[in-house]
C-alpha cells in the first residue's frame, strides 16, 4: 500500500493537476484540475526513502528517489551490519543506472557516534565501547542486523569509522543523539565529533 500511494505522490509532485477543485471555493482557484501547492519546481528530484532490503533499495532506485539507509537492515547475508550495508548501496547505484536517470544519487547511512572526551560521557556510554552488531528477529518472517553503536576516545573512533564501509561509500551521514539527555548535552557530543573526529576522516 505504502508503494502505491507513493507511486501516486511522485506522480503528482511533476506539477501536473490532478484534484477536482471546491465548486465554491473560498478563493477563485486557477482552471482546470488543481496540482499541490505551494508548488515546488524540482521537488520529485529531491524525495528520499528509508530502505531496510536489498530488494527496496533496487525499487527506490527505480523509482528515482534518494536512499537512506539506517542503523537497521535486513539481514540477508550473515556478514556485519556495514559490509550487508555497503553492498545495499552498490545495489542502489546500479539499479540507478540501469533505469537510466539523469543525474546522481545520493545516500545516506546513520550511526550512533559517541565521542568520549569527559568524564561525563565516560559515564553515560563508555560502557558502549564493546559494543557490536546485533542480529535479531523484528517480525516473524524479517531477520535484521541492528549496527553497533561507535563509542571510544576520538582517537580510536577514527580508526574504527575509517574500517566503516557503508560510511565510506555513502554521500551524507546522519548522527542519531540520545536526546533525552538534553539540548546542552547533545551540542557537547557534536562539538566533540566535529571537532576531534571529523577533521581527521576528512568529512566536512
Amino acid at each position: 500500500m505504502a508503494r502505491r500511494h507513493t507511486e501516486v505522490f511522485l506522480q503528482v509532485l511533476e506539477g501536473e493537476g490532478f484534484a477536482q477543485p471546491n465548486p465554491r471555493p473560498m478563493f477563485p482557484n486557477p482552471p482546470g484540475l488543481l496540482r499541490p501547492e505551494p508548488h515546488s519546481p524540482g521537488l520529485r528530484d529531491r524525495i528520499w526513502w528509508g530502505a531496510a532490503s536489498d530488494a527496496t533499495a533496487r525499487w527506490t532506485a527505480e523509482k528515482g528517489m534518494h536512499l537512506m539507509s539506517s542503523t537497521l537492515k535486513a539481514d540477508e547475508t550473515g556478514e556485519p551490519f556495514h559490509v550487508q550495508q555497503r553492498k545495499q548501496i552498490e545495489i542502489f547505484r546500479e539499479a540507478w543506472k540501469e533505469a537510466g536517470h539523469e543525474g546522481e544519487p545520493r545516500v545516506s547511512v546513520s550511526r550512533s557516534i559517541m565521542p568520549i572526551t569527559t568524564d561525563l560521557d565516560r559515564m553515560y556510554f563508555g560502557h558502549e565501547g564493546s559494543s557490536s552488531d546485533q542480529f535479531g528477529q523484528i517480525e516473524a518472517n524479517l531477520r535484521a542486523v541492528f549496527g553497533k553503536t561507535y563509542a571510544a576516545e576520538p582517537d580510536i573512533l577514527v580508526k574504527e569509522l575509517a574500517d566503516d564501509e557503508a560510511i565510506a561509500a555513502a554521500d551524507t551521514l546522519l548522527l542519531t543523539v540520545p536526546n533525552q539527555l538534553g539540548v546542552d548535552y547533545n551540542a557537547h557530543l557534536l562539538e566533540s565529533l566535529l571537532t576531534e573526529v571529523a577533521p581527521d576522516l576528512g568529512w566536512r
